[in-house]
């Protein structure tokens, strides 16, 4: 039966998609500007004339941005350090946050102690940039991926998405059946925890695919820099000499700069906006909300 509607609910209905329209127009109109002014005349950007259409469309700054080699050697390093990084963070977190959550697994409390405190007292960046040093992987890939294998905070969202939704009934009646603790794990926690997985693979993927800083203090090879790395030097170079030529008075170069800085905002944004959509229909299910929840 469905409930007749007053003017009071008609009214909420009204203002709350209103505000939803303004939000979703000032999140996504920002995102649209960049991509329309990375491929519009800069004269156009700099007198306000860009609006909604892009207009006289020039590929000057992905040009120059992909005309660069050491661009594709960033990507690749890049790439390798997302998908490398991310399967090894995701095994490690949902393996420690399903062992964490069982209330059978002895000196589980004083686990959960010393993790949690690791996340109130750390050892800072020095002690370790000598522990890194001292693993012999300074300057090599697995710099990038090893010192942030896991994620405290991603470790508690797990556990309690495990505790959450997989009772211990089920446990109990598979071992009744015979099922051992690794079978269970495999057949049927992870089935069960795919929305967790989806999750914490888009949050370890944008934290390696963004990531900057380590590489700036582990990393002296150039051939082992990351995207991130690439594209800020390539705009601090033609920052540089773009700062000659305008002092010159070259307006040109200066105009050049300026496509190739949204060219290197689309290219550095590009992939994580496409593995999103992939990952999105996890979110749906409310499975993050009831473990957070919990």
């Amino acid at each position: 039966m469905k409930l007749a509607r007053n003017r009071t609910d008609i009214t909420f209905d009204v203002i709350n998609y209103s505000l939803i329209v303004i939000l979703l127009l000032l999140v996504l109109y920002p995102l649209y500007f960049v991509v329309t002014a990375s491929v519009t005349n800069p004269d156009l950007v700099y007198s306000g004339k860009l609006l909604f259409f892009p207009q006289e469309l020039t590929w000057d700054g992905y040009t120059r941005l992909f005309s660069d080699a050491t661009i594709w050697v960033g990507f690749k390093n890049s790439l390798w350090y997302t998908v490398t990084g991310t399967t090894l963070n995701v095994v490690l977190t949902v393996m420690a946050g399903y062992a964490l959550s069982r209330t059978d697994l002895v000196g589980r409390n004083a686990f959960m102690f010393l993790l949690v405190f690791t996340m109130f007292f750390g050892g800072g960046l020095i002690p370790t940039y000598l522990l890194v040093k001292d693993l012999g992987i300074l300057n090599t890939t697995w710099a990038m991926i090893l010192p942030n294998a896991v994620s405290v905070f991603n470790v508690i969202i797990v556990r309690t998405f495990f505790q959450s939704n997989v009772p211990t009934e089920v446990l109990e009646s598979a071992m009744i059946d015979g099922c051992s603790n690794i079978k269970f794990f495999v057949k049927i926690a992870i089935p069960l925890a795919m929305p967790i997985v989806a999750v914490m693979v888009l949050f370890y993927a944008v934290g390696h695919w963004n990531s900057y800083f380590q590489a700036l203090i582990y990393l002296k090879s150039n051939g082992l820099q990351p995207l991130q790395i690439i594209l800020r030097n390539i705009l601090i170079m033609n920052e540089g000499s773009d700062l000659q030529n305008l002092m010159d008075g070259s307006q040109e170069q200066q105009k050049k700069l300026e496509l190739m800085k949204y060219a290197i905002i689309i290219v550095s944004s590009l992939p994580m906006m496409i593995l999103y959509p992939f990952l999105q229909r996890y979110f749906v299910k409310g499975a993050l909300v009831g473990s957070l929840k919990g």
